[in-house]
């Protein structure tokens, strides 16, 4: 059981890292979603505070 939900931190984790890759790639070039600057900043905090809690979930999990 610890296994699978090690798996689906670091899943949710790596999801919320490409998806603030992509808002700084929009961020920076305008290309992914239409260069809006609010939805850029609101999705690189979001993908900030879930691998913040992901890595708050895997220091419980030891």
């Amino acid at each position: 059981m610890a296994g699978s939900s090690r798996g689906i931190v670091f899943a949710s984790m790596g999801i919320a890292a490409v998806m603030a890759l992509l808002a700084v790639a929009d961020f920076a070039t305008g290309v992914p979603f239409g260069s809006q600057l609010i939805f850029d900043i609101m999705f690189i905090l979001a993908a900030a505070l879930v691998v913040y809690m992901g890595v708050d979930c895997l220091k419980d999990m030891k």
